[in-house]
């Protein structure tokens, strides 16, 4: 079986990035985690790149700011390391239309609600949890979705829920979910990479 090289884009903390880099790395998923880009320069993600001997790279529109310079430096570097499926792991900025189309249908994002609730601009991380609560739902959980030019608007390609328990504030809510994610999108992948889920023709 031939290596599918993953590229992550993450701006924060990239905890999902992070168990889809173990499990790569202990045998639950067939893939190597090929690249990491972050508009961060300090965030976790790079960190955890670099303690995981990963090649890391800060670009944003702080490095390039016009807006297209940016986007093939991205494109520019996914290509470099051979990118077949580019991972979203908390990127906090809307892929353009020209990554969009250089990687149609291989840029995959996961949402930490039952999309398409709770889904679209502004909507993300502790946002998303306490919009939840306020609308006392009964669950909740994530959703793995390819990348459009739409805000949590790609095809959807799984979901899993999780309860919504009484006294749960955003926090502890938030917790639940990230574990529920973590699982989600390694398992996600195996089942993409394995072809029983099918992605959509690139062209």
């Amino acid at each position: 079986m031939a290596t599918i090289n993953l590229g992550f884009l993450a701006s924060g903390r990239g905890s999902n990035m992070q168990a889809i880099i173990d499990a790569c790395r202990d045998g639950r998923l067939n893939a190597n985690p090929a690249v990491v880009i972050s508009n961060n320069a300090s965030s976790v993600a790079l960190e955890r790149a670099r303690n995981a001997d990963i090649p890391g790279y800060h670009l944003g529109l702080i490095t390039h700011p016009d807006p297209d310079t940016l986007d093939f430096m991205i494109i520019e570097i996914l290509q470099r390391y051979e990118v077949n499926l580019v991972i979203l792991a908390g990127y906090m900025q809307k892929i353009r239309p020209k990554v969009l189309n250089t990687f149609k249908n291989r840029i995959i994002n996961i949402h930490p609600s039952l999309l398409p609730k709770f889904g679209g601009r502004g909507m993300y991380g502790m946002k998303v949890h306490a919009a939840v609560l306020a609308a006392g739902e009964k669950e909740t959980g994530a959703t793995i979705h390819l990348v459009n030019n739409e805000y949590d608007g790609g095809l959807i390609l799984a979901q899993c829920k999780a309860p919504v328990e009484q006294n749960d504030t955003p926090e502890s809510l938030a917790a639940r979910v990230i574990n529920v994610e973590h699982r989600l999108y390694v398992e996600t992948l195996q089942k993409i990479i394995n072809g029983e889920i099918k992605l959509p023709a690139a062209r």
